[in-house]
């Protein structure tokens, strides 16, 4: 997880918690809001965890809201390490890094946001098509959604 930040058209500015499976490469989440708590990275976790399985571990930067007491007693309540990366080591959380580059260049940088809706509509638009319609070369040219699918049976043929 790490997050970014832009502004809108009229220079108010706005940030995006970027969340980033590892195995996959799928872009599980990307909240936007004008302003993102420890305790606002705990619900959009929990938001995700009734679609799929919380992860043993998250790795985060040393940033406030990773560090807050709301984020540290939720990982701590839902039996989720949290791995600090070294501070000024950003290569430590690579995946993410990666994403968040292609994200500024691709996404952010080519549109100007009218507000926190129209960002939220142009932003979940770019989350889908890195997840659907993106192959990665890391995955076998695969995008992370048929990577996934292709694991998935895959599991299931091995465990019959």
């Amino acid at each position: 997880m790490d997050f970014t930040s832009d502004s809108f058209c009229d220079g108010r500015r706005f940030r995006t918690l970027n969340i980033i499976d590892d195995f996959s490469r799928e872009c599980l989440c990307i909240e936007v809001d004008t302003s993102l708590s420890g305790r606002r990275v705990a619900r959009v976790l929990d938001g995700l965890a009734c679609e799929r399985h919380l992860p043993e571990m998250i790795v985060v930067d040393n940033g406030p809201e990773f560090t807050s007491k709301a984020f540290l007693a939720w990982s701590e309540a839902k039996s989720v390490k949290v791995h600090f990366i070294d501070p000024g080591k950003p290569v430590q959380n690579a995946h993410i890094e990666s994403f968040n580059a292609r994200f500024r260049d691709e996404c952010l940088n080519e549109h100007w946001f009218l507000g926190l809706a129209h960002a939220r509509e142009i932003i979940e638009a770019f989350r889908k098509e890195y997840n659907e319609g993106r192959p990665h070369s890391s995955l076998g040219y695969l995008t992370p959604r048929e990577f996934m699918t292709a694991f998935g049976n895959g599991a299931r043929q091995s465990s019959a």
